[in-house]
């Protein structure tokens, strides 16, 4: 199933994380895995990941966990979403993100991803909450 996911998400990914680069690795209903390079492009001075660009990441993961246990006939968009910053990311490394659900509600779920530096350290813990919409 996770072959299956995956695909579905590489073919729907949504422009701004194509433009940043995001690269999902695994896509599983319980985890979700993507990496993104640190270009100069999404750095702040000096020369490591912006903090937007680190919460943009988080936010596109977990928002594909919650797309890949929806029900049919819905959608999602981001309500909340809180990020403690620990470490920087330095540009020329990857930032590697791993999504887990604390939630899965018929009405929000809740994702926790973390945001790790290539040599293991912790970058940003974020929390994020998604609303479940029927589709219009």
């Amino acid at each position: 199933m996770s072959d299956d996911l995956l695909k579905m998400v590489q073919g729907r990914m949504t422009p701004l994380s194509k433009t940043m680069g995001m690269v999902f690795t695994k896509v599983e209903p319980d985890l979700i895995e993507a990496e993104m390079l640190v270009r100069p492009d999404l750095c702040t001075t000096p020369a490591i990941l912006h903090g937007g660009a680190m919460m943009a990441l988080a936010d596109n993961v977990g928002a594909v966990g919650t797309v890949v246990n929806l029900s049919p006939g819905t959608t999602t968009t981001t309500i909340e979403s809180k990020t403690n910053f620990l470490a920087a990311v330095p540009e020329g490394q990857k930032a590697i993100a791993t999504a887990i659900p604390l939630h899965r509600g018929k009405t929000t779920m809740v994702w926790q991803t973390t945001i790790r530096r290539e040599d293991g350290r912790t970058a940003a813990i974020v929390t994020q909450t998604q609303l479940v919409l029927q589709a219009k």
